[in-house]
Parts: structure tokens; sequence; C-alpha cells
């Protein structure tokens, strides 16, 4: 079963400008607090000359999550709590972002603050690609060469991957797919081979694949 949330699947970072102020939004996946606190460490040693760093974080997602922000020296309630809401409303989760802002020269106020953290963060959650956490078998068979077109289609019917093929006398293939697209996978193959193949789960995980 897929989870109910989004994930980030790789860092990205996008720039926003107001009054002469730069805001720089990096986005990230992080999966543990710890992550997610480690990486706002690496944004500020990055940025360390910044007017501020802002970060904000939800890990997990739907009713199991741990939110977090900070104004990180911006007037109260115009920088995490806006971003933050941004972040919540976009369906992400294990995710991590941080607003870096090298002030402009001029005061932007309340209203322009909460603005350009809002849009800064939108921008960065435009951009980033998603996926979701889903439960997977990782499962091998062995077939007669006869068969192995019909098998490959039947992957890539029930959603699922061939990791590898080994020729020998037969073919021995280890393949992922979805836990509960698994039966109607052995079924197929069952009716297939008159009952005589069926996969084997070598291991059950869960895996972030792109949506």
């Amino acid at each position: 079963m897929s989870s109910n949330y989004f994930i980030p699947l790789a860092q990205v970072r996008c720039e926003y400008e107001a009054q002469k102020s730069r805001f720089v939004a990096t986005l990230a996946p992080a999966f543990s607090i710890n992550e997610a606190r480690a990486f706002i460490v690496n944004i500020k040693k990055e940025f360390a000359n910044a007017s501020h760093n802002v970060p904000v974080y939800i890990i997990g997602g739907g009713n199991t999550v741990t939110e977090y922000f900070s104004d990180d020296g911006e007037p109260a309630g115009t920088a995490g709590k806006p971003a933050l809401a941004a972040l919540r409303g976009s369906g992400l989760g294990d995710a991590v972002l941080v607003i870096t802002r090298y002030f402009g020269g001029t005061l932007l106020g309340t209203g322009g603050l909460v603005k350009a953290y809002t849009e800064s963060a939108q921008l960065a959650i435009k951009q980033v690609k998603r996926g979701r956490r889903i439960a997977v078998h990782v499962a091998e068979i062995t077939i007669p060469y006869n068969l192995l077109e019909r098998v490959r289609l039947f992957v890539i019917k029930h959603g699922g991957q061939i990791v590898s093929e080994e020729y020998t006398e037969d073919v021995r293939i280890r393949l992922r797919v979805r836990q509960e697209a698994f039966e109607a996978f052995q079924a197929e193959l069952r009716e297939l081979s008159a009952g005589k193949i069926q996969a084997s789960i070598v291991e059950s995980k869960e895996e972030i694949v792109a949506v």
C-alpha cells in the first residue's frame, strides 16, 4: 500500500527577489528529525553570511507527523510560519525547507515578509519532483526461454520492474512488484504455466517511487 503523502525525490533550490532582498529556498527529503536538523545546519554553514536562514520541516505525513519552524530572527510569524503553511498545504511529508534571505536594504514590512517567504516556499514546492513510499516484494522465478517475453509483459502489466535476468539452461528473473499487485501477478504465472511456475519472495520492503 502506498503512503498517503508525497515525498521530495531530490533537493531543489530556487530564488525569489523582493525589494532587492534575495531569498534562496532549498527543499529536500528528510526521513527523521535528526536528518532534517543536519540539513538545516549544513545550509546555515553554506549561507553563513546571510541575514536569515529560516528552517521548516515536516517529518512523516497524514495523521503521524512532526512539524517545526523558526523565524530565525525575522519578526514573529512572518517567516517560518507562512513557509510551514505552504509546505503543509503542498501534500509533502518527509521534507525539510530552508529559506535563506540576504537583506537588500529596504524593509519589507510584515505583509511583505509573509508574501516573500510564502512565495519562496511555493516556488521550491512547485519545482520539486515527487514520489510515494510503496510496499514491494522482491521475488525470483525460473522460467523456460519460450515464456520470457510473456513474463516480462506480466511484470509491466502489474506495475513491476525486472531487476536482473540470469541466462543458463533456463532464465532466472529477479523482479520487484507492489505487494498489493503480487497475488494477481502470481495468478497469471500459474495460469501461463499450468500451475508449474510461482515467484518466490526474497525480500519485502518499502521503496520510494516517482509519481
